[in-house]
């Protein structure tokens, strides 16, 4: 069984259609990649599965249960974690503290148990700063553990919103370009986590511009064309397909 599956999604705006009878899955434990021009749909499609949005159509299923329409933090709480094209740091927090809003699912301690200070608060404080540290130290980024997350560099935020997306133990990541704003190097550096990641049981589904980074790293890729899939295929076939050619490059 796969662990999504998308059957004929549809997002309406209007007389826009953004996403339009979209159907393909995502096998546990792979790298699947959605790509295709600006407009396409895609992080409209992200939005759809993450339940930022609800589709006009169609059905979501995660880990075998239908979650289209559902809240995000249910989805969240599901297994599901998402990263965005613009960096979300927490002003005014450290990295660290930022990684340990991502531990809030396994929290036990309520808002009054925390305003008095109960004992076992104490020991779950702990318990999530030891597990964001070790998230940190596995991104190699422990040392900017106690930095003001927004002043440290794009491809360092960057690799905190990946810490901190793993602090909430997802069976699924969604990358909604994590590429975007880094330079060849930082690129680099991303590629090699999300193969960490996915070594670490971690399927993830990402959105992306950088065509090197797609092709090096994914199993599948998902082509979408105004708001329709147009090919879904291994990168080798994706890289020949001539509409996925035509699409980029023109007649």
């Amino acid at each position: 069984m796969a662990l999504l599956e998308i059957e004929n999604l549809h997002r309406r705006f209007g007389g826009l259609h953004a996403v339009n009878n979209v159907c393909f899955s995502v096998q546990t434990g792979q790298i699947k990649a959605v790509i295709g021009p600006n407009g396409a749909g895609k992080t409209t499609l992200f939005n759809l599965v993450a339940g930022a949005l609800a589709p006009s159509s169609g059905i979501v299923r995660f880990q075998g249960q239908e979650i289209q329409g559902k809240r995000p933090c249910y989805i969240a709480a599901s297994g599901l974690a998402r990263t965005y094209q613009n960096i979300k740091m927490f002003a005014g927090m450290t990295a660290l503290e930022n990684v340990m809003v991502g531990c809030h699912l396994q929290g036990q301690s309520g808002f009054l148990s925390s305003m008095l200070h109960a004992p076992w608060t104490w020991d779950e404080e702990r318990r999530i700063r030891k597990k964001s540290m070790e998230l940190l130290e596995l991104l190699e980024i422990a040392e900017y553990a106690q930095t003001e997350a927004t002043s440290l560099a794009f491809g360092q935020q960057r690799a905190v919103e990946l810490a901190r997306a793993l602090a909430m133990q997802p069976a699924l990541l969604l990358l909604d370009e994590p590429a975007a704003g880094l330079n060849i190097y930082e690129t680099a550096e991303v590629a090699r986590l999300i193969s960490k990641i996915r070594a670490m049981g971690i399927t993830v589904l990402l959105v992306e511009h950088d065509m090197s980074l797609v092709m090096d790293i994914s199993d599948e890729i998902v082509v979408l064309c105004f708001g329709e899939k147009i090919a879904e295929d291994v990168p080798q076939a994706i890289q020949q397909n001539p509409d996925v050619i035509r699409i980029y490059l023109g007649e």
